[in-house]
């Protein structure tokens, strides 16, 4: 990180923007470009839980390469000044990496989907059993990140 200044280290800052913000970004290797794709998500023991279609561009670049960047931003904002090139940006970020999996099991997806409703605010859930089976849940286990801040907090 070239701004040092910038980089939090505090793990209680780390964890409430991986418990706080609501979209994750993951970056997926292509042929030519990576491709990137905003998801929700949940958080718990150092695993973001996705959940997706079965089928598309992001399944078939995770089961050729399951390494990812990720990129999660908490409440963004625009500062803006009289002058131009003053403006700036309040922001906390994380960029991230590690490797992503396609769960399987059921009991193990349901896990995955318990911890992405409760990271947006619901607790007790109940899932139609087809919707269930039809669904891909995705677990990336963060082997390593970086957080960052700018503006005042």
């Amino acid at each position: 990180m070239r701004r040092k200044e910038r980089r939090i280290e505090d793990k209680n800052i780390i964890n409430q923007i991986l418990t706080k913000s609501n979209i994750c970004r993951i970056a997926l290797h292509d042929k030519e470009f990576p491709y990137i794709v905003p998801m929700n998500y949940g958080y718990s023991n150092n695993c973001l839980y996705m959940h997706c279609a079965a089928t598309g561009k992001k399944i078939d670049l995770i089961k050729r390469d399951n390494k990812v960047c990720f990129e999660i931003d908490y409440h963004p904002e625009v500062i803006k000044k009289e002058v131009s090139c003053q403006w700036t940006t309040k922001y906390r970020s994380i960029i991230g990496y590690g490797t992503i999996e396609i769960v399987t099991d059921r009991d193990r997806k349901i896990e995955g989907l318990d911890i992405i409703m409760r990271h947006h605010g619901k607790e007790d859930n109940s899932y139609n059993s087809k919707a269930v089976d039809m669904v891909t849940v995705l677990k990336l286990t963060i082997s390593d990140l970086d957080a960052k801040q700018a503006g005042d907090w």
